[in-house]
């Protein structure tokens, strides 16, 4: 039968034909400056923290989620743009923007966005696709409030929507943005809000139902739609599966919630302040995760957990070097002998003591000593250069330099006495063997370790011996240290490493075992070491360990990955048969903070976690005027 319906006056032939003939000359130039000034510099990657790495080439594996807000809460975003001459749809941009930077700490935010296109009267009823794509570029640099963002948002989206006719394909073209088969071009992230009112369908011989359905592909990494519904507003996220999981994107979705409720609630806030975590989130991190405390020696120094294991194991092997081995009593009885030797030259709490010697027992027997007489050491790697060395020892006002006979004349010209750990040891000799009342107490300065200086001068770090015995025990349990395990000194006594290598041995009755500089710099030759010693324990940068042969080693138990990123080439080649650990921690937080054992998980995923925190040994504050507590925390613990 023919159609009732009125012949439409044009088609969609007639439109393409239209838009070829208008959209060119002096129309196309000013729609496409505008696209020029806005994306001419090309808008920076989102660099998003995903789930997996990205692929070489973009892929269109997909899978959706969605969540419900209620209706109170889109009445108050509606609110806050009508109070800020806005939309719905520029506040709810402007929240999306603010939740990719949280993310990802950058400041020039990129979303994509389609529009309808029927800008004519005349396209209002024409069959036809008219949507185009528009790239909504902002700038949240400067810490705004969310008020000043939407103001942002609002001009931005004007512009667009001002200069929206140029098809994203020829806006691609006429760019020519770099192109990458890993990405879309100029964003990476879609946002749809579709609020035109449901209308509902009816036919006298039809019964008519809309169905949800999931596409499958997702075209972007991420595609936020939102329906503004009568129940509150659908949020559906459409997310690439080979970048992120289902949890995650459920995370986003409460991020996303919980952000909106905070920007209705108080606009003036700061973007940077506006909360993200969920109650439970919040929790989980706070007080879950957070359980890490533990009991610890609070009330002793560094140096008293060696001198009680000295006591315990006087006969077991503390260090072994080069074929020799010396006892823990006979290192106790050196360290104490040097102690008092200090003492007698003034040494005492807060005294910094500079400690520049080669690998050897006089480096483990110098550390003990200066923490033993009440003092601090700082460690002067003998390889530095002279002009290093003499900017630490002025910087820090070091009184006194431990060193050695043959290293005296490598020290650059300073005020500081010297003491000769071999060739004036005849002298430290006559010195008392008993152990020294140091006068040192947990707040004490336990030593000093200078920066790089790569950014800028070096600086000392100063660390008290409570951060050190908080270490130690989560060193020894970690690691399973007890009398019987041996572990490999190997950090150069200028890095932090260093210390936890010295004391969680020294304090738990296990076996350091000492290398000379080239044997330690030498994979072949560190092999045969830990062959020949049959070395249990081991901390070594991901650089040694991807060149170090890992088989022929029956005895190393423990392998802990420090200094640098962990890869999947070094951890592939160290975790089958032992346990592999990956840590991370500044120096100010008294060497590692965090720590995680591979899985093979890991491995099989490729991602490499610097993990959690290890238990911290906090001390329970009894007093009861937090201005007398010793420890100086002021009620925050």
């Amino acid at each position: 039968q023919p159609s009732p319906l009125p012949e439409l006056p044009i088609q969609y032939a007639d439109y393409a034909h239209w838009q070829r003939e208008w959209l060119q000359g002096e129309v196309l130039e000013k729609q496409l400056a505008y696209w020029r000034e806005r994306l001419g510099d090309e808008p920076p990657v989102l660099e998003l923290p995903t789930d997996r790495p990205r692929p070489a080439t973009q892929t269109w594996n997909g899978a959706s989620l969605a969540a419900t807000l209620p209706r109170n809460l889109a009445d108050g975003l509606k609110a806050l743009a009508k109070q800020e001459g806005a939309t719905l749809f520029m506040v709810l941009l402007a929240a999306l923007q603010t939740l990719l930077y949280r993310y990802s700490g950058q400041t020039d935010i990129s979303i994509g966005t389609p529009v309808a296109g029927r800008r004519r009267a005349e396209l209002e009823n024409l069959i036809g696709f008219f949507v185009n794509t528009l790239v909504m570029r902002t700038d949240l640099s400067g810490q705004p409030t969310f008020r000043e963002l939407l103001g942002r948002v609002k001009e931005v989206a004007l512009g667009a929507f001002e200069h929206q006719d140029v098809p994203f394909e020829m806006l691609v073209e006429k760019l020519q943005p770099e192109r990458d088969m890993s990405r879309s071009p100029f964003f990476q992230v879609m946002f749809v809000l579709q609020n035109a009112p449901a209308q509902a369908l009816r036919s006298p011989e039809l019964t008519i139902e809309e169905l949800d359905v999931d596409s499958g592909p997702a075209q972007f990494d991420l595609t936020f739609s939102v329906a503004d519904l009568p129940a509150g507003l659908s949020v559906s996220v459409e997310y690439n599966t080979d970048l992120f999981d289902e949890a995650t994107v459920r995370r986003m979705l409460g991020h996303f919630e919980v952000l909106l409720r905070a920007a209705a609630a108080d606009p003036a806030t700061r973007i940077t302040d506006l909360p993200l975590l969920t109650e439970a989130e919040e929790r989980q991190i706070l007080v879950e995760w957070n359980q890490t405390d533990a009991p610890y020696p609070a009330d002793q120094c560094a140096h008293e957990l060696f001198e009680a294991q000295a006591a315990r194991t006087p006969d077991a092997v503390a260090l072994v070097f080069e074929g020799e081995t010396m006892s823990y009593a006979e290192l106790n009885r050196r360290a104490n002998q040097l102690a008092h030797t200090l003492q007698a030259r003034g040494v005492g709490p807060e005294t910094l003591v500079g400690l520049c010697v080669e690998r050897s027992f006089e480096m483990i027997v110098g550390i003990l000593g200066v923490l033993k007489a009440g003092g601090a050491y700082l460690p002067l790697d003998p390889t530095f250069p002279p002009e290093r060395l003499g900017y630490m020892l002025n910087d820090a006002g070091v009184r006194l330099v431990l060193t050695q006979a043959h290293l005296v004349k490598r020290l650059p010209e300073h005020n500081a006495g010297i003491l000769r750990l071999d060739a004036d040891w005849e002298e430290i000799a006559r010195a008392s063997g008993a152990n020294p009342q140091s006068g040192a107490a947990p707040g004490n300065l336990a030593y000093v370790i200078y920066t790089s200086g790569s950014t800028g001068r070096p600086k000392g770090v100063l660390l008290a011996h409570r951060g050190l015995v908080n270490l130690i025990p989560a060193y020894c349990a970690r690691f399973g240290l007890k009398p019987g395990v041996r572990f490999l000194q190997f950090s150069t006594v200028g890095f932090d490493g260093s210390v936890p290598e010295v004391f969680a041995t020294l304090a738990s009755g296990a076996t350091l075992v000492l290398g000379r500089r080239e044997t330690l710099l030498s994979p072949s030759e560190l092999h045969a070491l830990l062959r020949r010693e049959r070395v249990n324990v081991a901390t070594l940068p991901p650089a040694l360990l991807s060149v170090l042969p890992a088989d022929d080693l029956p005895d190393l138990e423990h392998v802990m990955s420090v200094g640098d990123r962990l890869t999947g080439e070094v951890a592939a080649k160290w975790k089958p048969g032992r346990h592999l650990h990956n840590g991370y921690g500044p120096t100010e937080n008294t060497v590692c903070s965090v720590w995680h054992e591979v899985t093979d998980e890991d491995i099989h995923l490729n991602r490499y976690p610097i993990g959690r925190p290890f238990p911290m040994y906090v001390p329970t504050c009894s007093m009861r005027s937090f201005a007398r507590c010793r420890w100086g925390c002021r009620g925050s613990c």
